[in-house]
């Protein structure tokens, strides 16, 4: 299915993610359980766990990029964050939401000259920076990120 939308996307645009991510097994706002499936449609490799607390990062390795997903304690996905050579498939990673992100991606307005961008939704926040060889993001949740997480540890 992923395969499909790809190519979807690659003849008709970003229009295809949002038909798409219906069929994809998401990971924010998922369970624990969809961390392993990313993994796998992401042919990502490295898998390590960290223990922070009252939260746990899951982090994979697809290419020269890293993915981290953000899981409280009660093991959902609450946030998504990747540093590296490209960005991860947005489309895979958001879930459900990308639909959402692909709506407010196209009326969120570019700023000439700024390597950043940052678009909000209802419910969902993602912002992505950097230049070639060095980009990093992160998409999370509000509603889902918990009380004693602050945001800027999402990184």
């Amino acid at each position: 299915m992923n395969f499909i939308c790809r190519i979807i996307a690659a003849a008709t645009g970003t229009i295809a993610i949002a038909l798409c991510a219906s069929g994809a097994f998401a990971a924010l706002g998922a369970k624990q359980e969809s961390v392993a499936h990313d993994r796998q449609i992401l042919s990502a490799s490295r898998h390590t766990t960290k223990n922070i607390g009252n939260y746990n990062v899951e982090e994979m390795t697809i290419g020269a990029t890293t993915v981290r997903e953000y899981l409280s304690s009660d093991g959902t996905v609450f946030a998504v964050a990747w540093n590296g050579y490209t960005h991860p498939d947005l489309s895979q990673l958001l879930g459900t939401y990308a639909g959402e992100y692909a709506k407010a991606e196209k009326t969120t307005a570019r700023v000439q000259g700024r390597r950043w961008r940052r678009i909000v939704t209802d419910s969902l926040v993602v912002e992505h920076r950097g230049h070639m060889r060095d980009l990093h993001g992160r998409a999370y949740l509000p509603a889902l990120v918990p009380g004693s997480v602050r945001v800027d540890e999402i990184r």
